[in-house]
């Protein structure tokens, strides 16, 4: 299938970017482009692009619709790793950045991907294709107190240890080989009772928890703000779109500490600890209108978040 994905919160977000000609950016989650060709119209031929992901399919289709602009280089790689992948290519510093932390719609709809729970397809859930890791391993290698640990700090799943404890019992008897054994073990864990109370399907927050552990999507996650906001240039802006509780929670607190990062006590009239703020918040908390969930539902949990290099 094509690689089709819609692009959540394009404008607030590129705009947020406050982007200029002859500047330098990246699009740290490339994904079809679709923030990066908007950057690249605002950019004029000036300048230039670098994008950033770690699924192939997203950068063959990235490649293909923007490869033509001389500005623009597509990079194969995480932006957790950033800072690296820019000095490799001589960038020790941006005037903005962009990262959208949710998974593409390419990567729900394309069955074989095994990101979704709405079709049969083998255990899978990597975003990068060239990752040992998937999901299959998890279900079938994990220790019980690690699925229940994963389940419960990536989905805050009130049933993870029971989900772990059937899981184990279904391995038990043969491997869990597709996303339907997956939400089968779900179905079996969680009282029906309570899974018609379910505002959506059971097993979201399962296969939820299980792609944040096959992509390390969540623990380095504090430390790559960190070093995407230390790369900006001064006026350079970053912007986050967040999906989730968890991952929102971490970019919310990592923006208020860079902007605010002083450690004395509340009642001190006078500063001592000498931390000064690197960034000041812009736009902080931003959601879709009303239109754009209408139009793409998967937006409705966005969240848009950002700074400014001081």
């Amino acid at each position: 299938m094509s690689f089709e994905h819609v692009s959540v919160m394009l404008m607030p977000t590129v705009d947020m970017l406050n982007v200029r000609e002859g500047g330098v950016y990246v699009d740290g989650t490339l994904g079809g482009g679709g923030h990066s060709a908007e950057i690249l119209r605002r950019l004029n031929g000036t300048g230039h692009l670098y994008g950033i992901d770690r699924d192939n399919d997203a950068l063959a289709a990235a490649t293909q619709r923007l490869g033509g602009a001389g500005n623009f280089t597509a990079i194969k790689g995480n932006f957790h790793d950033v800072k690296e992948l820019l000095a490799e290519r001589g960038v020790t510093s941006i005037d903005g950045m962009m990262v959208d932390l949710g998974v593409s719609s390419y990567q729900l709809d394309t069955a074989e991907r095994g990101f979704s729970y709405h079709a049969d397809a083998p255990l899978d859930m990597r975003m990068d294709q060239d990752q040992t890791l998937t999901a299959r391993e998890i279900v079938n290698q994990w220790s019980k107190e690690d699925i229940t640990r994963i389940l419960r700090d990536y989905a805050e799943e009130k049933w993870a240890a029971r989900i772990a404890d059937i899981i184990l019992e279904h391995r038990a008897k043969a491997p869990l080989e597709t996303t339907a054994d997956l939400v089968a073990c779900v179905d079996a864990a969680i009282p029906k009772k309570i899974r018609m109370q379910d505002s959506g399907h059971s097993a979201r927050r399962t296969f939820q928890a299980l792609r944040i552990a096959v992509n390390d999507e969540l623990d380095p996650l504090r430390q790559a703000i960190e070093d995407m906001a230390d790369l900006l240039n001064p006026g350079g802006r970053l912007a986050i779109i967040t999906f989730h509780s968890l991952e929102d929670r971490i970019a919310k607190q990592t923006l208020r500490k860079l902007a605010n990062p002083c450690t004395c006590p509340p009642k001190i009239p006078v500063c001592i600890c000498g931390k000064k703020p690197t960034v000041k918040l812009v736009g902080n908390g931003i959601k879709p209108d009303k239109d754009e969930v209408e139009r793409n539902p998967r937006a409705r949990s966005a969240m848009l978040r950002g700074c400014e290099k001081l």
